[in-house]
């Protein structure tokens, strides 16, 4: 008797179960972490705490090349730290720094699909975790030195414990109040707004949580909360009193003086419809029909946490797509409710989009290398040889086998993927995971040259060996910058003061829509170099002063 199509062989249930959920869940955060230089941006930039706290130094407060540097708590250095130690005799310190992300992304990852487990049911947790995975603004920070992933965690795990209380009103609430603490670790003043205001919702919004034990437990959750939260302020008060200062103005500036203005409102809605895509349709689609159950746990949870969330976003100002990541595990939480009961016409055109989009992103991303390759497309190729006019092609015979690997491994997959309901989500995740992966195959070494500043830095080493003895002053540089200065050539420039430097050495960092100094007679130029090409396009110049009055 032929077996029926709809119940998946042993094999399958493997392949398609919570193994091959791991296996896939680690195959994405692992692909593409390692292997390459510190990049040019929010890569490059947090390390350079973590390579301070390798040193011995800044460990309670997180500094950048000597400068105190408060955007972040220390809670993602820390980590990105001890690992980075771990794992000195096998991979470079950024390598090792780098973990960190995959560690933290796994953690919100899990506490996203165990709260959609007790919010809507199991059928809801595996759709968790594959669209927490499938979204677009997801893949590129999670594998770069990036804080605010552990931001996005720690809300994960405060979602997840709060999720917990009424059947485990103690261990709920504790692990909620863990949570909160450790969010003000990762993200400052933000961390608490977006996590004990959850606390309040559970107690007044859920007739279960209002018994005497799990009133009791809520509130020893945020005794919990307000105790360890002040711990790291506390002893940075007894430690370094003037960094606690700094913070805390650092802390209120972000958040009272500048918000998203009418006219930024269309940046930022464009922003949440690529970022959090496919998420918000489906969310979208789960709060309509529950639209009359609103006011329960399951969907006022994750909905006041998106509305917090989404108002600090508002209000700190900030239009970038990092600052977008706290808002995937309230936004996968609502799409995991919505996907179990999805109807079929939209769940089928949702798969079929995912499987179109990504065979169309990978033949561009084939394109990408055959324009390295073969220069073909010619335009293209131009267009890579004008933004990266020194990179020359390493021509490994093992990228396109590899490459075609990974597309007929794919194809694989979601031919033989059982039509569940959560097949759509297991189709942008696989997607997503097939598409970084012959990126990082393909184009990472054009990436990482294209990205990295270690051929600059080099440079200027050698330009510096003359003048070992002299200190170096600038006018003031990009974060990344002093953080791979500080690592690549161990300089910790002085800042000039009202235009004026003891320094005989004076270094000078310039992008596309600067315009760099010229030499005078006081200032001759020693080294410059040029990095990247059209909007890309940085320079570098070393000046030495030719009196010493």
């Amino acid at each position: 008797m032929p077996r029926d199509p709809h119940i998946p062989s042993p094999l399958e249930r493997r392949v398609y179960g919570t193994l091959g959920l791991s296996l896939l869940v680690g195959f994405y955060l692992l692909t593409g972490l390692t292997g390459h230089e510190p990049w040019r941006g929010d890569d490059a930039r947090y390390f350079g705490p973590i390579y301070a706290m390798l040193q011995g130094q800044d460990l309670l407060f997180p500094a950048i090349g000597g400068l105190p540097h408060p955007d972040f708590p220390p809670l993602y250095y820390w980590l990105g730290a001890l690992l980075a130690k771990l794992t000195a005799s096998l991979l470079p310190a950024h390598d090792g720094a780098r973990l960190a992300s995959a560690a933290f992304t796994a953690m919100a990852v899990y506490w996203t699909a165990r709260a959609a487990e007790r919010l809507y049911g199991r059928p809801a947790r595996t759709p968790a975790a594959l669209l927490t995975l499938g979204s677009l603004g997801l893949v590129l920070h999670a594998h770069e030195t990036q804080p605010l992933i552990a931001l996005m965690a720690m809300l994960a795990l405060v979602l997840n414990g709060l999720s917990r209380v009424i059947q485990q009103p103690v261990g709920g609430s504790l692990q909620a109040g863990l949570g909160s603490a450790l969010a003000l670790l990762a993200g400052g003043l933000p961390g608490l707004l977006m996590t004990l205001p959850l606390f309040v919702l559970v107690m007044t919004s859920c007739p279960e949580c209002r018994t005497p034990r799990a009133s009791g437990s809520l509130l020893a959750g945020l005794s919990l909360a307000a105790i360890l939260a002040a711990a790291w302020p506390l002893a940075l008060h007894l430690a370094e009193p003037e960094m606690l200062s700094l913070w805390l103005r650092s802390e209120w500036h972000d958040l009272t003086f500048r918000s998203i203005s009418l006219a930024e409102l269309p940046r930022l809605l464009e922003l949440l419809s690529w970022f959090t895509w496919p998420l918000w349709p489906i969310a979208l689609w789960a709060l309509w029909r529950a639209r009359k159950r609103l006011i329960e746990l399951r969907w006022a949870l994750p909905l006041l946490s998106l509305l917090i969330s989404l108002g600090l976003l508002i209000l700190s100002g900030d239009t970038s797509p990092t600052a977008a990541l706290p808002l995937l595990p309230p936004v996968a939480l609502l799409a995991a409710g919505g996907m179990p009961t999805l109807r079929r016409g939209a769940a089928n055109a949702l798969d079929w989009f995912a499987m179109m989009s990504f065979a169309v992103f990978a033949i561009l991303v084939w394109i990408a290398w055959t324009a390295q390759a073969y220069a073909w497309p010619p335009g293209l190729a131009r267009h890579i040889a004008r933004i990266s006019p020194s990179f020359n092609f390493p021509g490994d015979p093992l990228q396109p086998i590899l490459g075609i690997a990974i597309c007929l491994l794919w194809a694989l997959l979601i031919w033989k993927l059982p039509r569940t309901p959560s097949r759509a989500a297991a189709n942008w995740a696989m997607g997503m995971t097939m598409l970084w992966s012959l990126a990082v195959v393909l184009l990472m070494p054009w990436f990482d040259y294209g990205r990295s500043y270690r051929s600059a830095m080099e440079s200027l080493q050698q330009a510096l060996e003359p003048h070992q003895a002299e200190c170096i002053a600038t006018t003031g540089l990009p974060d990344g910058v002093r953080s791979t200065l500080d690592y690549y050539v161990g300089i910790r420039p002085a800042v000039t003061r009202d235009g004026t430097t003891p320094c005989r050495l004076l270094l000078i960092y310039a992008d596309r829509r600067d315009n760099p100094p010229e030499e005078s007679e006081a200032w001759q130029t020693l080294w410059e170099f040029r990095r990247g090409g059209g909007k890309e396009l940085e320079i570098f110049q070393l000046y030495l002063r030719s009196d010493r009055d």
